[in-house]
């Protein structure tokens, strides 16, 4: 039997449930990119005005586009493209990584993504 003091605990949980979904899984949004190759922070930079930054590599050059509020690997001479095909990153703590030439991009921001909290 179902009382009515049960369906406003009912209501409670569903309104923390929401809440928590809106405001506690979301990341929030990027301030800065840091770029690495070969291990060494190459650039840091902040995503307020458009710009290219050209990073070199054991196999080529990596094009990096910066555009406010986001950011992505234009082309990278590495064999799968797996970094260019992440696309466009606009959460913080996202991440680009191309291996086979040692560059990645991270965006930084307050509120980012803890992969490691999966494992």
């Amino acid at each position: 039997m179902v009382r009515p003091g049960d369906w406003l605990i009912v209501l409670a949980g569903f309104a923390v449930c929401i809440y928590a979904a809106l405001h506690l899984w979301s990341a929030g949004a990027p301030d800065g990119a840091v770029v690495r190759a070969g291990g060494r922070v190459v650039a840091e930079v902040d995503l307020t005005r458009s710009r290219r930054i050209e990073v070199p590599g054991p196999l080529g050059t990596t094009y990096i586009e910066i555009e406010p509020g986001r950011a992505r690997v234009a082309a990278d001479p590495g064999p799968r493209q797996y970094c260019v095909r992440q696309g466009w990153l606009d959460r913080a703590g996202a991440v680009a990584i191309c291996a086979p030439n040692e560059v990645s991009l991270t965006l930084t921001g307050r509120g980012g993504d803890y992969d490691s909290l999966n494992y």
